[in-house]
């Protein structure tokens, strides 16, 4: 591939980026639709290590057709106190997804910023994706620990770019 479609890619998906963390920001849940990859989806993972097994996947029926919905679904299980989390889906895009202001993060392209203890395998799980990652540091003197981050997954299918995978990551014990 050359430079030229490589920062094409770049600039298209950090636009796509943009425009998902503001629905995301502003709430605005059922245009979250028109990005979700048409035959694979979407997964939505609590943390870095993706469980495809146990993590929620959503076509973008299912999706349109639960967001409005009071409808609770489980969606993994917490880090350190392995409560099992169970909401809507607004609430876990309110709660969970978007519980930083990641608008206002730091982005990259295929690079991850954050990093910790936990494992991370979405190179391994999305092999052929490509991703963006909305970074904020962590408050105080001690930057390296605190940090969340939001990754978006991408896949291309028939010349467009779509979203296959939410990823939150963040600072864990």
């Amino acid at each position: 591939m050359s430079k030229n479609n490589i920062e094409d890619k770049e600039a298209a998906l950090k636009h796509s980026n943009e425009q998902i963390v503001q629905l995301l920001k502003d709430k605005k849940y059922g245009k979250l639709a028109n990005f979700i990859h048409p035959e694979k989806g979407v997964r939505f993972s609590m943390y870095a290590f993706i469980v495809p097994e146990e993590d929620k996947v959503f076509s973008k029926s299912e999706f349109l057709k639960f967001q409005p919905t009071g409808t609770i679904f489980t969606w993994g299980t917490m880090d350190g106190s392995g409560d099992i989390y169970q909401a809507t889906i607004n609430n876990y895009l309110t709660k969970w997804v978007y519980s930083k202001d990641f608008a206002s993060g730091q982005v990259s392209f295929n690079e991850f910023q954050g990093s910790g203890n936990s494992l991370n395998n979405l190179k391994k799980i999305y092999p052929d994706a490509d991703f963006t990652e909305n970074f904020i540091k962590g408050p105080g003197p001690d930057t390296g620990t605190d940090w969340n981050c939001l990754r978006l997954v991408f896949e291309k299918h028939q010349g467009t770019y779509y979203l296959v995978g939410i990823v939150n990551d963040q600072w864990t014990i």
